[in-house]
């Protein structure tokens, strides 16, 4: 089952689009252009399979006792200084997935690095259809 991919509320959903517009527009700087390619690489994994290898993804404890729902991490880049993680959960309907923040990997030896991290809210479902009835 593929799942359906969505931005948190407000600042994934504005940083995406602004990303895709002017990727669109040919306006990318190369480092921009390099994490685009593995954003949407890594995007493309969560959608068909949010366990693929991979993205190595994983529950963080700390964000989802801080935020109240499963906050799962998963590699968007490995083996690089700072490399970038995605942070996600499903939902908010069935068969969603939400990215919540792209951030750098926090420095998992410094006690609370998970506490400092800021995720977008997972936006509101979409209405279901309602059956003629």
């Amino acid at each position: 089952m593929a799942f359906a991919i969505r931005m948190g509320v407000p600042e994934m959903a504005a940083g995406w689009t602004d990303l895709s517009t002017r990727k669109q527009q040919g306006k990318l700087s190369k480092d921009e252009e390099k994490f685009f390619k593995k954003l949407v690489k890594a995007l493309a994994y969560l959608q068909e399979n949010p366990r693929h290898n991979s993205l190595a993804s994983h529950e963080i404890d700390d964000l989802t006792r801080k935020y109240g729902l499963k906050i799962f991490q998963s590699y968007l880049e490995n083996n690089t200084p700072a490399a970038g993680r995605l942070f996600w959960a499903y939902g908010p309907g069935k068969g969603d997935i939400t990215v919540l923040a792209v951030e750098p990997h926090p420095e998992d030896q410094k006690r609370g690095a998970y506490q400092r991290i800021k995720l977008s809210a997972l936006p509101t479902a979409k209405p279901k259809a309602q059956g003629k009835g």
